[in-house]
């Protein structure tokens, strides 16, 4: 290994897992060696591209830049490997950074399908509704739902997704089943994040848009948090068709205003390194935009 490779390789593993001794582990090496590599890279350079305290290891805006370039010249690396072997071939690492509940409902049921077919590929995921730094968090490609942040960063559509309002039986028992939109302003509603975190609640029948201002006692930061909120009686909650189809299959909430269409939510792969995927990051994106749009259209059939 050439000692710029090397030095690329290390820094970009250090600065990914914010430790020293992991990238010394994961690279099977020596704490002392990741320390000299690090610090003969900085002394190259000229500048300070981490700063190291008793607790913590954050990059310097040279830092982070450089670390967005050396992922770039990796991931143009491993597409070269990959387009050699070929794409049955492919082998290493794709880290994956998926929310919550639209990760573990949608997204990791296919994965199987993916592992099986490329046996050398491992997949390590991520999961949070907070949206993480895909470049200092050395996140691959992450799946996002709803509407995108930074247009800086490569993206794709892979899916869509279906709002709906629903409720427990028991709240219903208690308040009333809702016949239109507007009596939703009279309701306990449970807001969520992003797009399901709105105060107004938009509808649409036979062309006419309508939108509510809802009443929300209850507010948290998490989709299976809504989910679960609506379950428990707490009030009237904005889900999508991935996140409610085993609740509203087992009776525990039930769609309200079904006749209503809500504004839906796209689903997108997001690349911090730009456009150009390496093959593995792009063979994954290309069999997730496949599956999640035919588990949509499922969903769209039976609903």
């Amino acid at each position: 290994m050439s000692d710029r490779w090397q030095e690329l390789i290390v820094f970009a593993r250090v600065a990914e897992s914010g430790s020293f001794s992991r990238a010394a582990r994961e690279l099977q090496m020596s704490q002392p060696s990741v320390s000299r590599i690090i610090g003969e890279l900085e002394g190259r350079l000229g500048v300070k591209l981490l700063l190291r305290t008793t607790r913590n290891l954050s990059l310097t805006d040279a830092g982070a830049l450089f670390l967005e370039r050396a992922r770039q010249v990796k991931a143009d690396w491993e597409s070269a490997e990959d387009a050699a072997r070929g794409v049955d071939s492919l082998r290493g690492v794709i880290r994956l950074a998926l929310p919550i509940m639209y990760g573990t409902r949608a997204v990791i049921p296919c994965l199987p399908g993916f592992l099986n077919t490329h046996p050398e590929l491992r997949v390590e995921i991520t999961m949070s509704d907070e949206r993480q730094n895909l470049v200092t968090d050395g996140i691959d490609v992450a799946v996002r739902v709803g509407e995108l942040d930074d247009s800086t960063f490569g993206s794709r559509r892979l899916a869509s997704v279906r709002k709906m309002v629903v409720a427990a039986p028991s709240y219903l028992e208690q308040r009333g089943v809702p016949k239109t939109p507007a009596d939703l302003a009279k309701h306990e509603c449970i807001l969520g994040h992003g797009g399901f975190g709105r105060e107004n609640w938009r509808f649409r029948h036979n062309e006419t848009v309508t939108s509510v201002n809802v009443q929300a006692r209850f507010q948290i930061n998490s989709a299976p948090g809504i989910l679960a909120s609506a379950v428990a009686g707490l009030g009237i909650g904005m889900v999508s068709d991935v996140m409610a189809v085993n609740e509203l299959r087992t009776g525990q909430v039930v769609e309200l205003l079904p006749e209503y269409e809500m504004d839906g939510a796209n689903v997108y792969a997001v690349l911090p390194a730009g456009p150009r995927p390496s093959a593995k990051v792009k063979a994954l994106i290309d069999f997730l935009g496949m599956e999640l749009a035919r588990h949509a259209r499922d969903r769209s059939e039976r609903a």
